[in-house]
């Protein structure tokens, strides 16, 4: 039987993700909106001496919606307990986590978009009224109780925001703000800093390597720094251009980012379905994918790339999709 105990790998690897997160508003960089939406929100609710009103983040994954919560915890001084909308399965497990939080506690839920109605019904007078109210029994015989909850603040997040109900919606009285994908300019402000913070050195045009198939995401440009940094410890090579580029091949990654299961996506539309357009369910089927991870994860940058269309009757390859394998288009004139 093997030990399933963490490894000092596991425990490095958690420790170095945990130091790169921002602890500070000024580390923080991009979503310039948002921060100044919360430092208002933040700082009003501090000199009334109350908790913030309850808010909810949405946007694809890897742009920053935890570490914002984190952010917000640390600003006002509170302790978060953090779930997920897959872990909360029964009233019961809701009610524990809401008869256990302290006044003044942030609750963030991730995935809030898979809470099922029944659990979000017992959330609303939670939300709005601060009670909780429990059945107890059935039929004729039924009766509620209601538990009277300390003064919280719910931060959701959720990459599929048009899966929350609009009663649920409308309780985030605190704001709901969409995290935007973030410029060229502050992917490379970001791969600088934890550069500088894991001890790599890294010149200019290493750092734009990396910046440019980040898919202008934060969670990315962390992840290809950290491979890059491993191929060079391998080679024992300085981190340059070349090694990233090298290093970057290596996992499948082209000049603007795509991964293998992009590419996939998109020979899949042209070879099978003469360029679109083609449906999610059928697309999923084609490539043996799940629906959420194509919806979730590859369309939103290839839609920003300007390489998909998503219409009315399915999804589409557009000429730039086609330029970029290196195939005619349809539309194209000999």
């Amino acid at each position: 039987m093997k030990d399933k105990s963490p490894t000092n790998t596991d425990s490095e690897a958690l420790f170095l993700d945990t130091t790169l997160r921002p602890s500070k508003w000024d580390d923080y960089i991009g979503q310039k909106n948002i921060k100044k939406n919360l430092q208002i929100l933040l700082t009003a609710a501090k000199e009334r001496n109350h908790p913030p009103e309850h808010i909810l983040f949405y946007g694809s994954p890897g742009l920053g919606k935890t570490t914002l919560a984190h952010l917000i915890a640390k600003e006002i001084n509170a302790q978060m307990k953090v779930t997920s909308g897959p872990a909360i399965e029964k009233i019961g497990d809701l009610a524990s986590i809401l008869t256990n939080l302290s006044p003044g506690d942030i609750l963030f839920i991730d995935e809030i978009h898979r809470l099922n109605k029944t659990i979000e019904e017992v959330l609303y007078p939670a939300m709005e009224s601060g009670s909780l109210d429990i059945i107890i029994g059935k039929g004729p015989s039924a009766r509620t109780i209601q538990l009277e909850l300390p003064p919280f603040t719910l931060i959701g997040a959720t990459t599929r925001i048009a899966m929350i109900s609009s009663p649920l919606r409308s309780r985030f009285s605190g704001g709901i703000f969409k995290l935007e994908f973030y410029t060229n300019d502050e992917i490379q402000d970001i791969i600088t800093r934890s550069a500088k913070i894991l001890g790599i050195e890294l010149n200019k045009d290493a750092g734009s390597e990396i910046a440019k198939r980040s898919r202008f995401t934060p969670r990315t440009a962390n992840y290809l720094l950290k491979r890059a940094r491993d191929f060079s410890q391998v080679h024992k090579s300085d981190m340059t251009k070349e090694s990233v580029d090298e290093a970057l091949k290596l996992l499948g990654i082209d000049e603007v980012g795509l991964t293998p299961a992009d590419r996939d996506i998109l020979h899949a539309i042209i070879n099978k379905f003469s360029g679109g357009p083609v449906g999610l369910n059928t697309l999923a089927a084609a490539l043996s994918e799940e629906q959420a991870t194509i919806e979730e994860f590859n369309e939103p940058y290839l839609i920003q790339l300007g390489f998909l269309d998503r219409t009315p009757r399915g999804r589409v390859v557009t000429a730039s999709g086609y330029d970029h394998l290196g195939i005619k288009s349809p539309g194209t004139l000999i």
